[in-house]
């Protein structure tokens, strides 16, 4: 079975990922929601994960999603994590949420709300996932310093917001956001 989350869909900066995972050996106890899960055994968890599992990443940077949409770079960022790991028509996939973004060639796929909580697999891609993506926010963090990358990870806040409003936007903002595109003073 093949687990599926993502992290940084409703971010104003920064990629989206999305990881696929394979369980091929034991997982460590304490998998679930990465949100609920602090941060230094999160990325401990993560390290672990790499040794029982297969992992496919699919990054979808921000003018990427300003070129095709929200939906389109989901569909996008599912289809490279799974091509990631090599995956087969037929394998059980399980997506956490209620959207089906897989490509139309899979055809053991399932939609479960919450299922990185409840379906290892999932909660695994959850870890993985936001470990992979804060480790790129920081990097970013350390490019752009004046922006707090470090602390909100490209969502949307207070701090991020006046960032915006006195710096002005980055090659890692998506311009097709309304907060973003409000900085840029074009139409909404």
């Amino acid at each position: 079975m093949i687990g599926i989350d993502e992290v940084g869909r409703g971010a104003w900066a920064g990629p989206l990922l999305v990881v696929a995972y394979r369980q091929t050996g034991e997982m460590p106890s304490g998998i679930g929601d990465s949100k609920k899960i602090i941060k230094k055994r999160r990325e401990s968890l993560a390290h672990e994960l790499e040794l029982c599992g297969d992992r496919g990443f699919g990054w979808v940077e921000a003018q990427e999603i300003d070129a095709v949409g929200l939906t389109a770079a989901m569909h996008l960022a599912v289809a490279r994590a799974l091509a990631g790991i090599t995956a087969l028509s037929d394998e059980k996939i399980i997506i956490d949420g209620h959207i089906n973004y897989c490509p139309k060639q899979f055809i053991n796929v399932m939609t479960v709300i919450k299922a990185d909580g409840s379906v290892p697999a999932v909660g695994a891609a959850s870890i993985v996932a936001k470990v992979a993506r804060d480790a790129h926010l920081q990097k970013l963090a350390a490019l752009y310093p004046q922006y707090g990358f470090d602390r909100h990870v490209g969502y949307g806040t207070k701090r991020h917001q006046d960032a915006l409003q006195l710096y002005g936007i980055t090659p890692e903002h998506r311009q097709s956001y309304k907060p973003v595109r409000k900085c840029l003073n074009q139409p909404l």
